[in-house]
């Protein structure tokens, strides 16, 4: 099992801890093809927080017999992980060395005048007849990687994408910012901020590698 598309439900925005995992095999791109599936709720052995209880509606009480969060892991043959904000799931699953691929950035940059870029307004963009009812159990990890697929379908159509490298390598560009997203420039275009500013951003500890990139070309 090469790639995977990837998806986590977790206990909130403070330290977050998984509290369900789940993942899709992706065996090709041309033809597009899925395979095995796996998701499973784990023990954060910490209390949820109210706002992640209102978005998954998973109940602490629910996960007091399943496995501990420690158990989790990404299986080791897996090169590339997908999924959408694929920094946050991967984060959660303990910063695993392996390729990372955003729906999120390729969506932006694929379709560059829809007023919203999350998986629910995507799917509702690809797939109208059908969304509504799907969508009732969003946020679900395994409904959420099921919705992913879908959106990284459509991305590799509309691009022309062929190989696991090559939408690696595409969503990587992606993921490089050409507005700056915060400060006093903020909605700037990156290369009309002034060289003084950027070399003074470049030197700030704990920048986004990808922001450091756009910065620095």
């Amino acid at each position: 099992m090469k790639a995977i598309i990837f998806d986590t439900e977790t206990t909130g925005r403070k330290n977050p801890v998984i509290i369900e995992g789940a993942w899709l095999e992706l065996k090709s791109i041309l033809p597009y093809q899925t395979g095995e599936s796996f998701c499973q709720r784990y023990n954060p052995e910490k209390p949820i927080e109210l706002g992640a209880l209102a978005t998954h509606h998973i109940y602490d009480e629910e996960l007091k017999d399943c496995p501990l969060h420690s158990e989790f892991s990404i299986p080791s043959s897996v090169e590339y992980i997908i999924g959408h904000n694929i920094d946050y799931d991967w984060n959660v699953a303990g910063n695993p060395n392996i390729k990372r691929i955003c729906t999120l950035a390729l969506a932006r940059r694929t379709w560059t005048d829809l007023d919203a870029y999350s998986q629910s307004a995507l799917f509702y963009f690809l797939e109208r007849d059908k969304a509504r009812d799907v969508l009732k159990n969003a946020h679900s990890a395994s409904t959420d990687v099921e919705i992913c697929s879908a959106i990284l379908k459509a991305i590799c159509e509309k691009q022309n994408i062929d190989s696991l490298e090559s939408l690696w390598q595409v969503s990587e560009k992606a993921r490089i910012p050409v507005i700056m997203p915060f400060g006093k420039h903020k909605g700037l275009a990156i290369s009309e901020i002034p060289q003084d500013y950027k070399r003074w951003l470049v030197s700030q500890t704990d920048l986004d590698p990808y922001l450091v990139k756009a910065l620095t070309q």
